[in-house]
Protein backbone atom coordinates (compact mmCIF):
# COMPACT_ATOMS: atom_id res chain seq x y z
CA UNK A 1 0.00 0.00 0.00
CA UNK A 2 1.15 3.63 -1.13
CA UNK A 3 2.20 5.39 2.21
CA UNK A 4 1.15 8.85 1.91
CA UNK A 5 3.99 12.22 2.79
CA UNK A 6 3.84 15.39 2.94
CA UNK A 7 3.36 17.06 -0.62
CA UNK A 8 2.29 14.57 -2.53
CA UNK A 9 -0.60 15.13 -4.80
CA UNK A 10 -3.67 12.47 -4.57
CA UNK A 11 -6.81 12.33 -6.22
CA UNK A 12 -9.63 12.57 -3.73
CA UNK A 13 -13.65 12.39 -3.56
CA UNK A 14 -15.31 14.52 -0.70
CA UNK A 15 -17.96 12.24 0.78
CA UNK A 16 -18.34 14.06 4.13
CA UNK A 17 -18.25 17.01 6.23
CA UNK A 18 -16.81 17.40 9.87
CA UNK A 19 -17.82 18.91 13.07
CA UNK A 20 -15.14 21.66 12.45
CA UNK A 21 -15.83 22.11 8.60
CA UNK A 22 -12.98 19.55 7.08
CA UNK A 23 -14.48 18.47 3.91
CA UNK A 24 -13.39 13.99 4.61
CA UNK A 25 -12.42 12.02 1.83
CA UNK A 26 -10.41 8.42 1.64
CA UNK A 27 -6.96 7.54 -0.22
CA UNK A 28 -6.15 3.86 0.26
CA UNK A 29 -8.54 3.46 3.30
CA UNK A 30 -6.87 6.70 4.48
CA UNK A 31 -9.24 9.51 5.90
CA UNK A 32 -7.53 12.99 4.34
CA UNK A 33 -9.07 16.06 6.21
CA UNK A 34 -9.52 19.09 3.44
CA UNK A 35 -10.86 22.93 4.38
CA UNK A 36 -13.19 24.90 2.32
CA UNK A 37 -14.36 22.37 0.40
CA UNK A 38 -18.05 20.43 -0.43
CA UNK A 39 -19.88 16.88 -0.31
CA UNK A 40 -19.24 15.69 -3.80
CA UNK A 41 -16.16 18.06 -5.00
CA UNK A 42 -13.44 15.88 -6.72
CA UNK A 43 -10.09 17.31 -6.26
CA UNK A 44 -6.57 17.31 -6.34
CA UNK A 45 -5.05 17.23 -2.99
CA UNK A 46 -1.59 18.12 -1.73
CA UNK A 47 -1.11 16.20 1.50
CA UNK A 48 0.12 19.04 4.05
CA UNK A 49 0.27 17.05 7.26
CA UNK A 50 0.59 13.68 7.66
CA UNK A 51 -0.75 11.84 11.15
CA UNK A 52 -0.43 8.33 12.31
CA UNK A 53 -3.44 7.43 10.80
CA UNK A 54 -5.00 10.60 9.12
CA UNK A 55 -3.79 13.35 6.80
CA UNK A 56 -4.25 17.06 5.93
CA UNK A 57 -4.76 18.26 2.73
CA UNK A 58 -5.72 21.27 0.85
CA UNK A 59 -6.93 21.78 -2.64
CA UNK A 60 -4.95 22.34 -5.72
CA UNK A 61 -7.45 22.09 -8.08
CA UNK A 62 -11.15 21.09 -8.87
CA UNK A 63 -11.58 18.05 -11.38
CA UNK A 64 -15.48 18.18 -9.83
CA UNK A 65 -16.98 21.04 -8.21
CA UNK A 66 -20.42 19.74 -5.78
CA UNK A 67 -23.89 21.24 -7.28
CA UNK A 68 -23.93 22.91 -3.62
CA UNK A 69 -20.53 25.04 -4.45
CA UNK A 70 -20.88 29.14 -4.79
CA UNK A 71 -18.53 31.58 -4.58
CA UNK A 72 -17.50 33.17 -1.81
CA UNK A 73 -18.83 36.94 -1.25
CA UNK A 74 -15.88 37.75 1.70
CA UNK A 75 -12.66 38.48 0.77
CA UNK A 76 -10.94 37.24 3.73
CA UNK A 77 -12.91 34.15 4.39
CA UNK A 78 -9.96 31.60 2.86
CA UNK A 79 -7.89 32.93 5.89
CA UNK A 80 -10.54 33.94 8.75
CA UNK A 81 -11.19 31.73 11.41
CA UNK A 82 -14.92 32.53 11.23
CA UNK A 83 -17.13 31.05 8.39
CA UNK A 84 -15.94 27.44 7.33
CA UNK A 85 -19.15 27.52 5.21
CA UNK A 86 -19.34 30.66 3.13
CA UNK A 87 -18.69 28.30 0.24
CA UNK A 88 -21.45 26.76 0.05
CA UNK A 89 -25.36 27.11 -0.14
CA UNK A 90 -27.44 28.25 2.84
CA UNK A 91 -29.79 24.71 2.61
CA UNK A 92 -26.47 22.74 2.56
CA UNK A 93 -25.02 24.21 5.56
CA UNK A 94 -28.53 23.11 7.00
CA UNK A 95 -28.28 20.37 5.95
CA UNK A 96 -24.63 19.65 7.42
CA UNK A 97 -25.75 20.81 10.91
CA UNK A 98 -28.61 18.82 11.20
CA UNK A 99 -26.55 15.38 10.27
CA UNK A 100 -24.03 16.93 12.76
CA UNK A 101 -26.44 16.71 15.82
CA UNK A 102 -28.16 13.52 14.76
CA UNK A 103 -24.86 11.81 14.51
CA UNK A 104 -23.78 12.64 18.20
CA UNK A 105 -26.65 11.72 19.54
CA UNK A 106 -27.11 8.58 17.72
CA UNK A 107 -22.87 7.71 17.80
CA UNK A 108 -22.04 9.60 20.83
CA UNK A 109 -25.50 8.86 23.09
CA UNK A 110 -26.48 5.87 21.72
CA UNK A 111 -29.81 7.40 21.92
CA UNK A 112 -32.63 7.37 18.99
CA UNK A 113 -35.32 10.50 19.97
CA UNK A 114 -37.58 11.85 17.57
CA UNK A 115 -35.78 14.92 15.06
CA UNK A 116 -38.22 18.17 14.76
CA UNK A 117 -37.52 19.60 11.78
CA UNK A 118 -34.34 21.92 11.94
CA UNK A 119 -34.79 25.36 12.33
CA UNK A 120 -32.64 27.53 9.55
CA UNK A 121 -32.21 31.22 10.03
CA UNK A 122 -33.85 33.92 7.91
CA UNK A 123 -31.21 36.47 7.79
CA UNK A 124 -27.49 34.75 7.54
CA UNK A 125 -25.55 37.73 7.39
CA UNK A 126 -25.22 40.70 9.86
CA UNK A 127 -26.94 38.90 12.43
CA UNK A 128 -24.23 39.25 15.64
CA UNK A 129 -25.17 41.46 18.38
CA UNK A 130 -21.33 41.17 19.30
CA UNK A 131 -17.87 41.32 18.48
CA UNK A 132 -14.03 40.92 19.96
CA UNK A 133 -11.77 42.37 17.40
CA UNK A 134 -8.03 41.36 18.39
CA UNK A 135 -5.50 44.12 17.86
CA UNK A 136 -2.18 43.56 16.55
CA UNK A 137 0.87 45.78 15.70
CA UNK A 138 1.93 45.83 12.49
CA UNK A 139 4.90 47.82 11.29
CA UNK A 140 4.64 50.59 14.23
CA UNK A 141 0.56 51.45 13.74
CA UNK A 142 -2.27 49.24 15.26
CA UNK A 143 -4.44 47.00 12.79
CA UNK A 144 -7.56 45.22 13.55
CA UNK A 145 -9.67 42.21 12.36
CA UNK A 146 -10.03 38.60 13.52
CA UNK A 147 -7.53 35.69 14.02
CA UNK A 148 -6.67 33.40 11.72
CA UNK A 149 -7.56 30.03 11.43
CA UNK A 150 -6.43 27.95 14.33
CA UNK A 151 -3.67 30.99 14.97
CA UNK A 152 -3.12 34.39 16.86
CA UNK A 153 -2.25 36.02 13.51
CA UNK A 154 -4.81 38.83 12.70
CA UNK A 155 -6.53 39.15 9.53
CA UNK A 156 -6.79 42.88 9.08
CA UNK A 157 -10.16 43.04 8.07
CA UNK A 158 -13.26 44.97 9.96
CA UNK A 159 -15.58 44.26 7.31
CA UNK A 160 -17.72 41.31 8.46
CA UNK A 161 -20.37 40.15 7.14
CA UNK A 162 -21.64 38.73 10.06
CA UNK A 163 -21.72 41.84 11.83
CA UNK A 164 -23.98 45.29 11.93
CA UNK A 165 -22.21 47.55 9.51
CA UNK A 166 -21.91 50.23 12.65
CA UNK A 167 -19.40 47.79 14.18
CA UNK A 168 -16.75 48.72 11.35
CA UNK A 169 -17.29 51.99 11.30
CA UNK A 170 -16.90 51.97 14.77
CA UNK A 171 -13.68 50.20 14.94
CA UNK A 172 -12.55 51.89 11.71
CA UNK A 173 -12.99 55.08 13.98
CA UNK A 174 -11.25 53.66 17.30
CA UNK A 175 -8.16 52.46 14.82
CA UNK A 176 -7.53 55.97 13.61
CA UNK A 177 -7.77 57.70 16.76
CA UNK A 178 -5.58 55.32 18.28
CA UNK A 179 -2.84 55.18 15.91
CA UNK A 180 -2.85 58.95 16.10
CA UNK A 181 -2.68 59.52 19.43
CA UNK A 182 0.47 56.67 18.91
CA UNK A 183 -1.32 54.68 21.71
CA UNK A 184 0.31 51.14 20.91
CA UNK A 185 -0.93 47.67 20.35
CA UNK A 186 -0.65 45.12 22.41
CA UNK A 187 1.47 42.65 21.07
CA UNK A 188 1.15 38.76 22.95
CA UNK A 189 5.13 37.51 22.06
CA UNK A 190 6.95 40.60 23.66
CA UNK A 191 3.76 40.99 26.26
CA UNK A 192 4.38 44.84 25.37
CA UNK A 193 1.41 47.32 24.54
CA UNK A 194 -1.65 48.87 25.54
CA UNK A 195 -5.03 47.72 23.66
CA UNK A 196 -5.58 44.30 23.28
CA UNK A 197 -8.99 44.01 21.99
CA UNK A 198 -12.09 45.93 20.56
CA UNK A 199 -15.06 44.62 22.18
CA UNK A 200 -18.90 45.57 20.63
CA UNK A 201 -22.59 44.54 21.91
CA UNK A 202 -25.60 45.98 20.02
CA UNK A 203 -28.87 45.33 21.36
CA UNK A 204 -30.60 44.12 18.09
CA UNK A 205 -34.01 45.49 19.07
CA UNK A 206 -32.71 48.44 21.32
CA UNK A 207 -30.18 49.65 18.98
CA UNK A 208 -28.23 50.66 21.90
CA UNK A 209 -24.49 49.97 21.49
CA UNK A 210 -21.58 49.49 23.90
CA UNK A 211 -17.83 49.86 23.59
CA UNK A 212 -15.34 48.27 25.59
CA UNK A 213 -11.69 48.46 24.68
CA UNK A 214 -9.79 45.80 26.69
CA UNK A 215 -6.45 47.57 27.43
CA UNK A 216 -2.84 46.20 29.85
CA UNK A 217 -3.01 49.01 32.45
CA UNK A 218 -6.11 51.12 33.41
CA UNK A 219 -3.85 53.55 34.67
CA UNK A 220 -2.99 54.97 31.06
CA UNK A 221 -6.56 55.20 30.93
CA UNK A 222 -6.12 58.98 30.02
CA UNK A 223 -4.84 58.11 26.81
CA UNK A 224 -8.18 57.52 25.54
CA UNK A 225 -9.78 60.93 26.80
CA UNK A 226 -10.94 62.22 23.74
CA UNK A 227 -11.94 59.44 22.43
CA UNK A 228 -15.26 59.78 23.92
CA UNK A 229 -16.40 63.01 22.08
CA UNK A 230 -15.81 61.73 19.11
CA UNK A 231 -17.69 58.34 19.42
CA UNK A 232 -20.72 60.28 21.04
CA UNK A 233 -21.03 62.34 17.82
CA UNK A 234 -20.43 60.03 15.44
CA UNK A 235 -22.50 57.32 16.69
CA UNK A 236 -25.53 58.52 18.49
CA UNK A 237 -26.95 54.86 19.34
CA UNK A 238 -23.51 54.40 21.88
CA UNK A 239 -25.12 54.45 25.34
CA UNK A 240 -22.02 53.15 27.02
CA UNK A 241 -18.29 53.56 26.45
CA UNK A 242 -15.65 51.48 29.18
CA UNK A 243 -12.31 50.32 29.49
CA UNK A 244 -11.55 46.47 30.44
CA UNK A 245 -7.87 45.65 32.17
CA UNK A 246 -6.54 42.21 31.14
CA UNK A 247 -2.68 42.37 31.73
CA UNK A 248 -2.56 38.59 31.99
CA UNK A 249 -0.91 36.36 29.73
CA UNK A 250 -3.98 34.48 28.54
CA UNK A 251 -6.46 33.87 25.61
CA UNK A 252 -9.00 34.71 28.01
CA UNK A 253 -10.13 37.94 26.69
CA UNK A 254 -11.64 40.15 29.75
CA UNK A 255 -10.19 41.12 33.07
CA UNK A 256 -12.05 41.63 36.02
CA UNK A 257 -11.68 45.70 36.60
CA UNK A 258 -13.70 48.09 34.50
CA UNK A 259 -13.28 51.64 34.19
CA UNK A 260 -16.27 53.41 32.70
CA UNK A 261 -15.90 56.59 30.86
CA UNK A 262 -19.43 56.68 29.20
CA UNK A 263 -22.67 55.00 31.12
CA UNK A 264 -22.73 53.16 33.34
CA UNK A 265 -21.32 49.78 31.45
CA UNK A 266 -24.78 48.34 30.50
CA UNK A 267 -26.93 48.50 27.15
CA UNK A 268 -30.62 47.14 27.33
CA UNK A 269 -32.18 45.47 25.01
CA UNK A 270 -35.97 43.10 24.38
CA UNK A 271 -35.68 39.96 24.58
CA UNK A 272 -38.95 37.54 24.06
CA UNK A 273 -41.08 41.08 25.47
CA UNK A 274 -38.53 41.49 28.17
CA UNK A 275 -36.37 44.30 29.35
CA UNK A 276 -32.82 42.93 29.52
CA UNK A 277 -29.87 45.01 30.78
CA UNK A 278 -26.83 43.56 29.37
CA UNK A 279 -23.32 44.16 31.29
CA UNK A 280 -19.43 42.81 29.33
CA UNK A 281 -19.07 40.19 31.72
CA UNK A 282 -23.13 38.85 30.78
CA UNK A 283 -24.05 36.41 28.41
CA UNK A 284 -26.22 36.81 25.88
CA UNK A 285 -26.82 35.36 22.88
CA UNK A 286 -25.24 36.68 20.03
CA UNK A 287 -28.10 36.51 17.72
CA UNK A 288 -31.36 37.68 19.33
CA UNK A 289 -33.90 36.90 16.81
CA UNK A 290 -32.58 33.41 16.53
CA UNK A 291 -32.32 32.95 20.34
CA UNK A 292 -35.99 33.84 20.56
CA UNK A 293 -37.25 31.16 18.37
CA UNK A 294 -34.65 28.94 19.97
CA UNK A 295 -36.44 30.07 23.46
CA UNK A 296 -40.07 29.17 22.36
CA UNK A 297 -38.84 25.85 21.67
CA UNK A 298 -37.69 25.28 25.10
CA UNK A 299 -41.04 26.70 25.87
CA UNK A 300 -43.08 24.33 24.09
CA UNK A 301 -40.88 20.96 25.17
CA UNK A 302 -40.87 22.38 29.08
CA UNK A 303 -45.16 22.71 28.53
CA UNK A 304 -45.03 25.24 31.18
CA UNK A 305 -48.14 25.17 33.69
CA UNK A 306 -49.34 27.99 36.14
CA UNK A 307 -48.72 25.59 39.17
CA UNK A 308 -44.89 24.63 37.45
CA UNK A 309 -41.73 25.30 39.60
CA UNK A 310 -39.23 25.91 37.29
CA UNK A 311 -35.49 25.76 37.82
CA UNK A 312 -33.41 27.53 35.14
CA UNK A 313 -29.76 26.12 35.31
CA UNK A 314 -26.75 28.13 34.10
CA UNK A 315 -29.22 31.35 33.59
CA UNK A 316 -26.96 34.12 32.83
CA UNK A 317 -28.59 37.24 32.84
CA UNK A 318 -32.12 35.17 33.10
CA UNK A 319 -33.22 35.25 29.54
CA UNK A 320 -34.76 32.01 29.16
CA UNK A 321 -36.35 31.91 32.46
CA UNK A 322 -37.89 35.27 32.40
CA UNK A 323 -39.18 34.80 28.96
CA UNK A 324 -41.07 31.83 31.03
CA UNK A 325 -41.85 33.20 34.58
CA UNK A 326 -45.20 34.76 33.63
CA UNK A 327 -46.29 31.14 32.23
CA UNK A 328 -45.23 29.38 35.70
CA UNK A 329 -45.86 29.79 39.69
CA UNK A 330 -42.27 30.00 40.91
CA UNK A 331 -38.66 30.43 38.70
CA UNK A 332 -35.23 29.51 40.17
CA UNK A 333 -32.17 30.83 38.46
CA UNK A 334 -28.92 29.55 39.39
CA UNK A 335 -25.44 31.09 37.33
CA UNK A 336 -21.49 31.42 38.48
CA UNK A 337 -21.36 34.91 37.32
CA UNK A 338 -22.10 37.65 39.85
CA UNK A 339 -22.30 40.62 37.67
CA UNK A 340 -24.85 38.19 35.56
CA UNK A 341 -27.39 37.31 38.49
CA UNK A 342 -27.20 41.36 39.57
CA UNK A 343 -28.14 41.77 35.41
CA UNK A 344 -31.01 38.74 36.19
CA UNK A 345 -32.15 40.09 39.59
CA UNK A 346 -32.45 43.64 37.65
CA UNK A 347 -34.11 42.66 34.40
CA UNK A 348 -36.67 40.71 37.16
CA UNK A 349 -37.47 44.47 38.86
CA UNK A 350 -37.36 46.08 35.39
CA UNK A 351 -40.00 43.43 33.98
CA UNK A 352 -42.32 43.72 37.28
CA UNK A 353 -41.32 39.71 37.88
CA UNK A 354 -41.58 39.12 41.20
CA UNK A 355 -41.90 35.44 41.46
CA UNK A 356 -37.97 35.23 40.15
CA UNK A 357 -35.21 34.07 42.40
CA UNK A 358 -32.09 34.17 41.84
CA UNK A 359 -28.41 32.88 43.22
CA UNK A 360 -24.77 32.90 42.34
CA UNK A 361 -23.08 29.60 42.39
CA UNK A 362 -21.79 26.26 41.12
CA UNK A 363 -24.56 24.59 38.99
CA UNK A 364 -24.03 21.45 40.64
CA UNK A 365 -23.42 23.11 44.57
CA UNK A 366 -26.96 25.12 44.20
CA UNK A 367 -28.84 22.58 42.81
CA UNK A 368 -27.80 20.31 46.13
CA UNK A 369 -28.27 23.36 48.04
CA UNK A 370 -32.31 23.61 46.52
CA UNK A 371 -32.76 20.42 46.96
CA UNK A 372 -31.60 20.28 50.45
CA UNK A 373 -33.76 23.09 51.23
CA UNK A 374 -36.98 20.82 49.86
CA UNK A 375 -37.11 22.55 46.29
CA UNK A 376 -38.60 20.07 43.72
CA UNK A 377 -38.88 22.06 40.42
CA UNK A 378 -41.34 20.07 37.69
CA UNK A 379 -39.63 21.37 34.99
CA UNK A 380 -35.85 21.92 34.79
CA UNK A 381 -33.69 23.97 31.62
CA UNK A 382 -30.37 23.63 31.57
CA UNK A 383 -28.47 26.00 28.88
CA UNK A 384 -24.92 25.27 30.27
CA UNK A 385 -21.48 25.66 28.35
CA UNK A 386 -19.80 24.31 25.39
CA UNK A 387 -18.15 21.45 28.03
CA UNK A 388 -21.57 20.54 28.99
CA UNK A 389 -22.77 19.96 32.46
CA UNK A 390 -20.87 17.90 35.21
CA UNK A 391 -21.77 14.55 37.00
CA UNK A 392 -22.49 16.45 40.14
CA UNK A 393 -25.28 18.77 38.52
CA UNK A 394 -26.82 16.07 36.52
CA UNK A 395 -27.24 13.88 39.65
CA UNK A 396 -28.79 16.31 41.49
CA UNK A 397 -31.29 17.62 38.24
CA UNK A 398 -32.53 13.79 38.17
CA UNK A 399 -32.57 13.93 42.11
CA UNK A 400 -34.78 16.49 42.32
CA UNK A 401 -37.07 14.18 39.90
CA UNK A 402 -38.52 17.24 37.82
CA UNK A 403 -41.00 15.75 34.88
CA UNK A 404 -39.03 17.42 32.69
CA UNK A 405 -35.70 18.12 31.86
CA UNK A 406 -35.16 20.59 28.83
CA UNK A 407 -31.79 21.12 27.84
CA UNK A 408 -30.17 24.29 25.36
CA UNK A 409 -26.79 23.19 24.04
CA UNK A 410 -24.32 24.83 22.02
CA UNK A 411 -22.22 22.03 21.37
CA UNK A 412 -24.68 18.53 20.20
CA UNK A 413 -21.51 16.27 21.28
CA UNK A 414 -21.46 17.03 24.85
CA UNK A 415 -25.50 17.19 24.84
CA UNK A 416 -25.54 13.63 23.90
CA UNK A 417 -22.69 12.25 26.06
CA UNK A 418 -25.21 14.27 29.23
CA UNK A 419 -28.46 13.15 27.86
CA UNK A 420 -27.10 9.60 28.17
CA UNK A 421 -26.06 10.22 31.62
CA UNK A 422 -29.25 11.42 32.31
CA UNK A 423 -30.45 7.84 30.77
CA UNK A 424 -28.67 5.97 33.11
CA UNK A 425 -30.02 8.48 36.03
CA UNK A 426 -34.19 7.77 35.52
CA UNK A 427 -34.73 9.93 32.05
CA UNK A 428 -35.27 9.33 28.12
CA UNK A 429 -34.46 11.83 25.56
CA UNK A 430 -37.78 11.94 23.72
CA UNK A 431 -37.69 14.89 21.23
CA UNK A 432 -34.19 16.78 19.53
CA UNK A 433 -34.64 20.13 17.50
CA UNK A 434 -31.47 21.85 15.76
CA UNK A 435 -31.85 26.02 15.67
CA UNK A 436 -29.33 27.72 13.60
CA UNK A 437 -27.73 31.12 15.97
CA UNK A 438 -24.54 30.76 13.81
CA UNK A 439 -25.21 31.09 9.79
CA UNK A 440 -21.98 30.51 7.75
CA UNK A 441 -19.84 28.62 11.16
CA UNK A 442 -19.92 25.38 11.70
CA UNK A 443 -22.02 26.46 15.07
CA UNK A 444 -25.04 25.23 15.45
CA UNK A 445 -27.69 24.83 18.70
CA UNK A 446 -30.18 22.55 19.82
CA UNK A 447 -32.70 21.94 22.45
CA UNK A 448 -33.61 18.71 23.99
CA UNK A 449 -36.83 17.24 25.70
CA UNK A 450 -35.97 14.83 27.97
CA UNK A 451 -39.04 13.14 30.17
CA UNK A 452 -38.85 10.99 33.22
CA UNK A 453 -39.46 7.59 33.08
CA UNK A 454 -39.14 6.47 36.76
CA UNK A 455 -42.02 6.03 39.04
CA UNK A 456 -43.25 8.96 41.32
CA UNK A 457 -42.61 6.83 44.43
CA UNK A 458 -39.01 6.44 43.95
Amino acid sequence: MEVLKKNDIIPLEIVDVTNEGNGVGRYNGVAIFVPAVAVGDVISCRIVKVKSSYCYGKVESFTHMAGCRIETDCPVSKYCGGCSFRHITYEEECRLKESFIRSSFERIGKLEPEYLPFVGCKDIDLYRNKAQYPVADENGAAVCGFYARRSHRVVKYTGCKLQPAVFSEIVDTIISYVNSKHIPAYNEIALTGLLRHIYLRRGAHSGEIMVCLVITDLKKADVFGDLVPLLLEKFKDIRTVLLNENPRNTNVILGSKMKFLYGDGTITDIMCGNKISISPLSFYQVNTIQAELLYSKAAEFAQLTADTELLDLYCGTGTIGLSMARQVKKLFGVEIIQPAIDNAVLNAQNNGIDNAEFICGDAGKVAKILYDRGERPNVIIADPARKGCDRDSLEYMAKMSPDRIVMISCNHTTAARDCAILGELGYSCDKVVGVDLFPRTTHVECVILLSNFRSNDQ
